[in-house]
């Protein structure tokens, strides 16, 4: 414990920044445990779609989704949900509804707006497709 105290008495910037840090991921693991937003890895993403007769949603450009998407999945462009433009999965308004995205972080906006629409079980695909290609799980190619 001693050497706790001389350490950060010889570095204080640094001990600091280790502060900062702490605290930094606990606020992020506190508004991840409090948020609303369900999020899935690609093998509970797809139990979950299949058991609820499900879609995934592709909300990335029409460009980026003809280059590679998950079988089966929807085609909505982000633009498309901002502009309530909905009719391709009013459908699967009380089914499950995982949105993709490259990454999973623009996702997060697209459940926000879609809950608000009234759909009830949305999900976000962790990591998007980025994480779903890491899986090596299958991905369909429009030409």
């Amino acid at each position: 414990m001693q050497e706790i105290f001389e350490f950060v008495k010889s570095n204080p910037m640094m001990s600091g920044v280790w502060v900062v840090l702490l605290i930094a991921l606990i606020v992020t693991s506190v508004r991840s445990a409090m948020s609303p937003t369900k999020n899935l890895e690609p093998q509970e993403a797809t139990v979950w779609v299949n058991r609820g007769n499900g879609v995934f949603v592709d909300i990335r450009s029409k460009d980026e989704f003809k280059k590679g998407h998950i079988h089966g999945s929807v085609s909505l462009p982000m633009e498309k949900i901002k502009q309530k433009e909905l009719s391709s999965i009013e459908k699967f308004k009380e089914a499950p509804i995982v949105i993709v995205c490259a990454t999973g972080m623009t996702a997060k906006s697209a459940v926000s707006q879609l809950t608000a629409e009234g759909f009830s079980q949305v999900a976000v695909l962790q990591g998007g497709i980025n994480t779903w290609r890491s899986a090596k799980l299958p991905v369909s190619q429009k030409k």
